[in-house]
């Protein structure tokens, strides 16, 4: 990565950062999605150089950098253009080359936990029917959903952006995972539909 460029989040009073967020990462997500190869990869990569993880909380900060190869790359994604709408809740820098002196490399990838226990108890339940050859499910809804949550409680330390599927109307969380790498393993290649941000 030779060029990045980075937003910072302005929230007041009246717009909060997780509001911002939500906003400006699904209009840097369509554009992603618009300069995608066959293959669903980027020539963009995204960091949050602000984030923290913490054992009582986690974030990402209010800043976000787009990184690709060449200051052209950056410059046909248009990053102002994208977040036009919201001009007056972000500032994006010029395009920059990245320092010669680099601190570390670090990958942002989905986490997709599972978490939602309804959903994992209507599982758990069909299996506890199909165990015992029972054909009625809904009579040990509630029993699976209460056994299932005992059993199965995750927790989640990673930052989150509450987002909407344009495709299905459903409100979502993209869990955003930090994971130090060598420079060896770092990737010049990203997607906007698997996991790996940067």
């Amino acid at each position: 990565m030779k060029s990045y460029l980075e937003i910072t989040l302005l929230p007041n009073p009246e717009v909060g950062v997780n509001f911002l967020w939500s906003k400006v990462f699904q209009q840097i997500h369509l554009g992603l999605v618009e300069m995608q190869d066959d293959q669903g990869r980027v020539p963009i990569g995204l960091s949050f150089p602000e984030y923290v993880i913490g054992d009582k909380y986690s974030l990402l900060g209010s800043k976000l950098r787009l990184f690709a190869n060449d200051e052209a790359m950056l410059k046909q994604f248009d990053a102002v253009k994208w977040l036009a709408r919201l001009s007056d809740y972000v500032h994006s820098t010029s395009i920059r080359p990245v320092p010669e002196k680099i601190i570390g490399y670090t990958i942002y990838q989905r986490e997709q936990p599972k978490t939602n226990p309804e959903r994992l108890a209507r599982r758990y339940a069909r299996r506890l029917a199909e165990r015992e050859k029972r054909a009625e499910v809904d009579a040990d809804y509630e029993t699976a959903l209460t056994q299932y949550s005992k059993r199965h409680r995750q927790t989640i330390n990673s930052p989150f952006i509450q987002l909407k599927s344009l495709s299905s109307d459903n409100n979502f969380c993209l869990w955003v995972k930090k994971i130090p790498v060598d420079a060896q393993s770092s990737t010049t290649q990203f997607s906007c539909t698997s996991s790996d941000l940067i």
